[in-house]
């Protein structure tokens, strides 16, 4: 299946919040952009080996424009202040997608927890879940009341959003939301790896959707090699230990998109057509690694000596 690849116009700038720059992307021609359903982000190529992943966060049945937000991380690896530093008004850059691995799935009620620039999926989200007629809250915390992007937008869904700056409330209060979960309900978290990793604590089996913007620490096994069979063209690759999947099959001429290298994107999903993979991925849920049928092949390997996939 193609991708959606094309050149965008950036229509429009906005400070979001102190630190998050908001723009607003439309095709040069003006023709309609891909659908898209809350939870999607898209890839944002801006240069060799510096693409890098934003959320859609405006509203999905505009099709004539995606609207994304970047917050500046001093500390990150350049995409972030290559857009708030070179990418000006009227600029074209080039973008593909969508893709979503954080759908919002059918539920009587949903709890939101976001933290930061997590907001961004979270924001058609809640939308999506009025439009449905669901119960539904937000608890969402930042640094400062400054740093948080789209408070005057959530202004209008009143007290079912819990506005909470560190700096004047402390730490989330996580026990108010998650303590006691009714049945039918689903929790989806987006935000830094310590609050995931706090929301993942207290919730049940089951409820729990999560983005991450980095990858989980793994696990310290030794790896071990394995074989790789391309389907598509019956090669038999090895694999070294030391050596990802997605390395190994660049490395024998075989173009495959891919991103962030981390798996924390899913630009690199490979469906597996035999074999079974050890995921070692931040995206996929408990029920898609259990079955087994797609793998991230930047990061995950083989539990055994030997994958098919469909490539």
């Amino acid at each position: 299946m193609s991708v959606y690849e094309a050149e965008l116009v950036v229509d429009r700038r906005d400070a979001a919040a102190d630190g998050v720059l908001g723009l607003t992307l439309r095709h040069p021609l003006g023709e309609q952009l891909p659908a898209w359903e809350p939870g999607a982000h898209i890839d944002v190529v801006l240069g060799p080996e510096l693409e890098r992943q934003y959320s859609l966060c405006g509203d999905p049945g505009d099709r004539t424009a995606w609207r994304i937000a970047v917050l500046r991380e001093p500390a990150g690896r350049g995409g972030s202040a290559h857009v708030h530093e070179q990418v000006g008004q009227g600029d074209k850059i080039r973008v593909r997608g969508p893709r979503n691995h954080f759908r919002l799935e059918p539920a009587a009620r949903y709890r939101f927890v976001a933290g930061g620039i997590g907001i961004t999926p979270v924001l058609p989200m809640l939308a999506a879940a009025e439009a449905a007629g669901a119960e539904w809250s937000l608890l969402y915390g930042g640094r400062t009341r400054n740093s948080m992007a789209f408070t005057e937008e959530l202004g209008r869904y009143g007290d079912r959003v819990t506005i909470a700056p560190q700096d004047e409330t402390g730490l989330l209060d996580l026990g108010s939301v998650l303590d006691d979960i009714p049945e039918g309900t689903l929790v989806y978290c987006c935000g830094p790896g310590p609050l995931l990793d706090a929301v993942e604590e207290r919730c049940p089996a089951g409820v729990l959707r999560v983005e991450r913007f980095q990858p989980k620490a793994q696990r310290a096994d030794e790896n071990a090699g394995f074989e790789v069979v391309l389907a598509q063209s019956g090669r038999t690759l090895t694999v070294p230990p030391d050596v990802s999947v997605l390395d190994t099959v660049r490395a024998a001429g075989v173009e495959v998109l891919y991103s962030c290298t981390e798996g924390t994107c899913g630009t690199c999903e490979t469906d597996v057509l035999e074999g079974t993979p050890d995921h070692r991925d931040s995206v996929l849920t408990d029920e898609e690694r259990a079955a087994g049928e797609t793998m991230m092949i930047c990061v995950s390997r083989c539990r055994g000596g030997r994958l098919v996939l469909d490539l």
